[in-house]
């Protein structure tokens, strides 16, 4: 699911997968015809659809809605979040202008009574460090380059209808810091003796406290993956959200709190290293319905997310040229409506780079919950074992004596990730009589043989996020024309492509001073402060007026479908089409 996507790569985009309901629920009424020609979703090429069809309309919900469709599917469903969608959305209306003081607070609008709305937009590092080897600069001058583009003088609305641009810029790693420190809580709780709160899904949905062993659940990817093929991991995710739903949670309750407007007065653009996340932002369970609390479909907190490669794209769809963009930050900008999450948003110092190498390209999830076990059990220590490749490695913490306090385990790609769901899966007693049980092997002792681990940070692209199926590629024009080689680049130079994006990424080094805002706290673990990052979440959920639960984190479920299970059966495909309406 990582590999990149495009309708414009596709023969086949209008016949979808057999389980997918959406095609036949949106067919136009259609005169009386024989009832030899019946419409039939299949995948037989040699007998195409009636050639009068249209296109099928599809929504990114309603893919995730369905058990399976076919990849050139799932293609045309990404290909609506896209750069053109955003040039269309800032070029909509006239959009709304902020006005206030210095000190933040007073914050006026005008233009309210346009149908504009206040554009926001959150970048993530993998998506600087694919811009710093692209054009030959440090990552944080590829921050400033993208800021630049989106809201500059000389960026895209430069040329635009209305000159709308977007009103902040923000680091996704300031979100990130929030869920590293929720992560650590999550596991820690889930290790401390007595009653657990329970962990059974509750509608199919929502979960309290997850099993061990508690897995990652950032990446959309995965996620997708286990929902429409392995229900019997879903207890085990963490219901944290990704840095990229929290960014979008955080941006729109907070905005359309202090400034008295609709959530649907609020665009949100997420700048991304995977095609995986525009299906993460299309989930119902990410949408101001859910922290509202009003049950029905809701604005999403991430209206469109654009790839690095889109990104661009859409400098060249507004005759941009990326390369020339200022290097420096913006001279100024409205500060956002809260003081404190001000503050939080945006530094005045980086409070922490993208991490060591050892923590891996996609967040550091688990090196974080490492570093924080260890910080506390005086004396431990952090042994790593690699496993069969270099995506699957094992991790211990052990205490002075040599005990194993802590066991916990990496797993990067869908190969292996095959081989963890499989050792999660539950064992069922045999129908023969005397039989030995199916699924996970039995130890003498008649326990599950599955891993003992506590946390598994779990990623589908092989290398973690740098190298998203949405990252600019060694074999791309824009990298190419640059070397002027006619010889197109194969996996070699890709890998090597690869670990130049990775020395990129970690080379997001701390500014070098310190932070005034965590200086000289004595409770820092990787350059974190749990207590300062738990201070300005409570702050959050106070000034929005809304639990915290609901703010940070989310639920998952089984997606159950029976369609096309009878090839041919038109009836029952209607049928369940109406019953669950082509969504969740």
């Amino acid at each position: 699911m990582s590999a990149i996507l495009s309708a414009d790569d596709l023969n086949d985009f209008i016949s979808p997968g057999v389980a997918c309901i959406k095609p036949v629920e949106t067919l136009p009424a259609a005169k009386p015809a024989a009832e030899n020609d019946s419409y039939e979703v299949s995948f037989n090429t040699d007998q195409p659809l009636p050639s009068d069809l249209p296109p099928a309309q599809i929504s990114l919900t309603d893919c995730l809605a369905c058990s399976g469709c076919v990849t050139s599917a799932e293609a045309v469903l990404v290909s609506l979040q896209s750069h053109a969608e955003v040039l269309q959305e800032l070029d909509s209306a006239p959009g709304l202008r902020l006005r206030g003081n210095p000190s933040g607070t007073g914050i006026g609008i005008e233009n309210l009574d346009t149908g504009g709305r206040i554009y926001v937009a959150s970048v993530s590092p993998q998506t600087r460090a694919s811009i710093a080897v692209t054009f030959g600069v440090t990552e944080r001058e590829a921050g400033y380059m993208i800021e630049q583009l989106l809201s500059g003088p000389k960026g895209i609305k430069n040329r635009a209808v209305y000159r709308n641009a977007f009103q902040w810029v923000v680091d996704t790693n300031v979100a990130r810091e929030a869920c590293l420190v929720l992560g650590a809580d999550e596991v820690m709780e889930s290790m401390t003796d007595g009653p657990k709160p329970s962990n059974e899904a509750e509608d199919g949905a929502a979960m309290k406290q997850p099993k061990k062993p508690i897995l990652t659940s950032s990446c959309p990817g995965w996620i997708c993956y286990a929902e429409k093929t392995h229900p019997h991991v879903l207890p085990h995710l963490s219901r944290l959200k990704s840095p990229q739903a929290l960014m979008g949670t955080l941006l729109k309750t907070t905005l359309s709190r202090k400034l008295g407007i609709s959530p649907d007065r609020i665009w949100h653009v997420a700048i991304m290293p995977c095609f995986d996340k525009k299906l993460e932002a299309s989930r119902e369970e990410l949408t101001d319905a859910v922290w509202e609390g009003t049950g029905t479909r809701g604005v999403r907190d991430v209206d469109s997310v654009i790839t690095s490669k889109e990104l661009l794209m859409l400098a060249e769809s507004r005759r941009v040229d990326f390369s020339t963009l200022p290097r420096t930050p913006l001279s100024s900008r409205i500060p956002f409506p809260d003081p404190k999450l001000d503050s939080f948003l945006f530094p005045r110092t980086r409070r922490h780079g993208n991490g060591k190498p050892e923590a891996g390209s996609s967040g550091g999830n688990l090196h974080y919950i490492l570093q924080y076990f260890a910080s506390q059990h005086d004396g431990a220590s952090i042994q790593t074992t690699r496993g069969r490749n270099a995506d699957v490695v094992e991790y211990t913490v052990t205490s002075s004596t040599g005990e194993i306090l802590l066991k916990t385990a990496r797993y990067y790609g869908f190969r292996n990730i095959q081989n963890l769901v499989r050792k999660l899966k539950p064992v069922k007693p045999s129908r023969m009589p005397g039989g030995k049980p199916i699924g996970s092997a039995r130890r003498p002792g008649g326990k599950p043989s599955g891993p003992d681990y506590a946390y598994v940070e779990v990623m589908a692209c092989p290398g973690g996020c740098t190298n998203g199926g949405g990252q600019i590629k060694v074999d791309d024009p824009v990298v190419t024309g640059r070397e002027g080689s006619e010889v197109k680049p194969g996996p070699l130079e890709q890998k090597a492509w690869l670990a130049q994006v990775d020395e990129a990424y970690f080379s997001g080094e701390d500014s070098g001073k310190e932070d005034e805002i965590q200086d000289n706290r004595d409770d820092m673990v990787d350059g974190i402060s749990p207590a300062y990052i738990k201070d300005t979440l409570e702050h959050w959920a106070a000034t929005t007026g809304i639990d915290l639960g609901r703010l940070v984190y989310t639920s998952y479920r089984e997606v159950v479908s029976d369609v096309g299970k009878k090839p041919g059966d038109t009836e029952r495909v209607i049928e369940i089409a109406g019953k669950i309406g082509g969504g969740w």
